[in-house]
């Protein structure tokens, strides 16, 4: 209930233990560590408490749109922090695998059948969470490893399968996802509304976040041209 939310923290004791770990292990497998690898593992710590401890993440039990910006966060925020924390990470298999990979997985826990097992199985609950971030991480691992123009068409892939997956949530005219049948009411939508709001959420800042990621490394990759250019032209 939205009265109840605020007081709806996750202290569940696997978790908190998860978490505690993980600073510690970075510590140890991250000797060689610099400012801006602890910088990117620190938000993503940060972010995990956000995403698993807050109540947002009873939130997330109550609307699927809530839920979808959870996945989104996993995915376009949480797994490239990720990425940057280990900059030596590599990943096998060639980039276009990686982004297919990434659209199979997050097209097969949105299917309204697979969702609401998650959603009533602890372990697949955090096989999703788990299988989200990791394929996403490595997606994203593979991109900062690709040439430019590779990166920038796998990104434009992603928003396009990202945007379509959207679309067609946002259109599907009736309700899909039962675990959120009986939730939505409190939060003032129909079943259906919220589905049409992750819909939303997930064509349009969803895709865009794809969009923007790969016009802002068009754009570096310019930039740098144009600078090697310059040299090559006060050298000669």
């Amino acid at each position: 209930m939205p009265a109840e939310l605020l007081g709806r923290w996750n202290f569940d004791p696997p978790l908190l233990a998860a978490l505690i770990a993980a600073p510690l292990l970075y510590l140890r497998l991250m000797p060689e560590r610099c400012r801006e690898t602890s910088t990117a593992f620190g938000a993503a710590w940060l972010l995990s408490l956000v995403l698993f401890v807050s109540p947002f993440c009873a939130l997330t039990s109550a609307l699927f749109s809530a839920r979808v910006v959870h996945h989104l966060l996993l995915t376009i925020v949480l797994a490239p922090l990720l990425a940057l924390a280990v900059p030596k990470a590599r990943v096998p298999g060639p980039l276009a695998a990686w982004t297919a990979l990434q659209a199979v997985v997050f097209w097969f826990w949105h299917a309204p059948g697979a969702y609401a097992a998650a959603l009533s199985n602890v372990a697949l609950y955090w096989l999703m969470q788990a299988s989200l971030t990791a394929v996403a991480a490595g997606f994203w691992v593979a991109i900062r490893r690709s040439p430019v123009p590779a990166a920038i068409a796998a990104l434009l892939a992603t928003m396009v399968q990202m945007g379509l997956l959207g679309a067609l949530i946002t259109f599907a005219g009736v309700a899909l996802y039962a675990p959120h049948f009986a939730s939505t009411q409190a939060w003032g939508l129909s079943p259906l509304e919220d589905q049409q709001l992750a819909g939303l959420i997930m064509w349009v800042p969803g895709a865009g976040l794809y969009l923007g990621a790969a016009v802002l490394l068009a754009w570096r990759w310019l930039v740098r041209a144009e600078l090697a250019a310059s040299e090559l032209a006060s050298r000669a």
